[in-house]
């Protein structure tokens, strides 16, 4: 066996060494970057994604594009983690902390070039990131809770650009509304949203500045019966998770009868069935049924002759945010049923839109409902990504209580003190902190070319401003003038962007670690596919390849 290689994988595993799995990843990771970078900002452009089955869905939403897209390569699939991160964790964001990532890795790659080991790049990122995050700390404004003007200024800016620029004004006054009705005051003093109880709804064929908030839940359903009340001033609600209708027999059975009398005798038992469990509903007191399930026919019938309004097969969302807007419980045995499962409240009718309004009496009972209108399915669809977007930024600057100016003046005024920073830090890693400065101002570059400036130009003159110690100075991309943002209404939320710059930095720094890829088969994570690891960005083939 003396000079004879000793074979340890099989005949169809890859390995990609050193320089190549560099080159390999930060490739994949940067085409990831790339393909988003276009729709940041309110000047940036809109993606269509088109699903295997048809499905089209038209966003600038960073994560709804990345989550959409069929990405077969586990790199790149580790930037799509720091875009759902980031949505999880501040709401808003993705398209930034996936645009950085990729540039730390572009910066990065030019530093290996220069024969600086990954180690050393990493920990100078290490350190960058965490001053950068004290440095939005120091350069953050604090937010009084009760200043509506910059809560709705918040979320005026994380809607501008995702079709709701408009009405923006209209619903950044609905959103407050809605997170004021819902907020809790903690006892050191602090401010809690309780967003489970804001449910946002949709309706197609109206304008969008017919949107509206309504105190309680709206559900799209018809009563079961004709004859049925349509509203109730003093509802008494059940929720029922039980189908009203008669139990059927576990295993296949047959019957054999021998005279029509015994047929009917049947027919009256399954109506007897029927009567038990409509007099149970109606022994709860209940003038108001949601059934998650079922309702028969002759059930619709009883309930209607007991002047109890029903309706069935309302939604699983639907039944939960009931439970909050009433204050009660979801019955899944009639049996079991009492007086203590019954809800007060009110239940009106909207004939036009053919919605239910129910609202809740007790005290304890808190929910809101966001009605969405638009002309289209796809124009809806973006305005209720750009609402919750807008609905959870907000809710985390009351509970943050920083914000911060936008329009890229955070991010150049961090990028300046970070090259200040740079001077303090000894070694190769100097390098790595001022490579993380440059990564930072893509965020104007980018702003400054979606919305057809010049970015250097542009980037120069907010230098220039920031050197002069104007830190709220950002880019007007309606204008293309530079202004103070913050006084302008251009305002982000201090946990977003320290959320974005730690997921780009951790991010960066785990693909950097990584220089050595040996795979049992191809470097795709889709063993279906063909795409295999031929070109940089082996394996995204398919779906990413057809929409880059």
């Amino acid at each position: 066996m003396q000079g004879q290689p000793m074979i340890i994988m099989g005949d169809d595993a890859q390995r990609v060494k050193d320089k190549d799995a560099q080159e390999h990843n930060i490739s994949a990771a940067r085409a990831v970057a790339d393909a988003v970078r276009s729709t940041l900002g309110p000047k940036g452009m809109d993606k269509m994604l088109v699903s295997s089955m048809g499905d089209v869905t038209v966003t600038n939403d960073g994560v709804t594009i990345l989550q959409e897209m069929d990405i077969d390569n586990p790199t790149a699939e580790m930037i799509v983690e720091v875009a759902e991160t980031q949505e999880d964790e501040a709401g808003d964001g993705t398209t930034t902390a996936v645009a950085i990532a990729g540039e730390l890795l572009k910066n990065a790659e030019d530093l290996l070039e220069r024969d600086i080991h990954p180690t050393a790049i990493i920990k100078g990122y290490n350190l960058a990131a965490e001053q950068a995050r004290e440095e939005v700390d120091n350069v953050a404004i604090d937010v009084d809770p009760e200043d509506e003007d910059l809560i709705r200024s918040v979320a005026e800016t994380s809607m501008t650009g995702k079709g709701a620029e408009l009405d923006k004004e209209l619903l950044s006054g609905i959103i407050y509304e809605a997170i004021d009705q819902v907020s809790v005051e903690t006892d050191d003093g602090g401010i809690v949203v309780d967003a489970a109880n804001i449910n946002v709804e949709t309706q197609t064929g109206r304008a969008v500045g017919e949107s509206e908030l309504l105190v309680g839940a709206a559900v799209s359903k018809d009563p079961v019966h004709d004859q049925m009340e349509s509203e109730v001033e003093d509802a008494r609600i059940l929720l029922l998770n039980e189908a009203v209708e008669v139990e059927e027999a576990e295993a296949d059975t047959s019957v054999n009868i021998d005279s029509p009398d015994q047929l009917q005798s049947f027919l009256d038992q399954e109506e007897e069935q029927l009567k038990e469990k409509v007099q149970q509903i109606a022994d709860t007191g209940a003038n108001v049924v949601f059934c998650q399930k079922g309702i028969d026919d002759m059930a619709q019938h009883y309930l209607a002759k007991e002047g109890i309004l029903a309706v069935r097969r309302t939604k699983k969302s639907d039944i939960e945010f009931l439970t909050n807007v009433l204050n009660t419980g979801v019955v899944t045995d009639l049996d079991a049923a009492s007086e203590a499962d019954v809800a007060s409240g009110s239940v009106t009718r909207d004939d036009e839109d053919e919605l239910f309004y129910v609202e809740g009496d007790s005290d304890e009972a808190h929910g809101v409902t966001i009605l969405l209108r638009g002309s289209t399915d796809h124009v809806v669809d973006e305005l209720e990504r750009g609402v919750s977007d807008a609905l959870d930024v907000s809710a985390q600057t009351l509970s943050d209580g920083r914000v911060l100016p936008g329009g890229g003046a955070i991010e150049v005024e961090l990028a300046s003190r970070l090259r200040d920073f740079a001077d303090s830090v000894s070694g190769r890693e100097q390098l790595a902190v001022e490579a993380f400065a440059d990564a930072l101002e893509l965020v104007p570059r980018v702003l400054a070319e979606n919305a057809g400036l010049d970015s250097i130009d542009t980037l120069v003159d907010l230098r220039s401003a920031h050197e002069s110690g104007e830190e709220r100075v950002g880019l007007n991309v309606l204008s293309g003038d530079l202004e103070d943002t913050f006084e302008a209404g251009v305002v982000e939320p201090a946990h977003a962007k320290e959320q974005a710059v730690t997921s780009a930095s951790e991010a960066a720094n785990l693909v950097l670690k990584i220089d050595d890829i040996i795979s049992a088969g191809d470097l795709s994570t889709d063993k279906g596919d063909e795409g295999g690891a031929g070109g940089p960005a082996g394996g995204m083939g398919g779906g990413m390849g057809g929409m880059m």
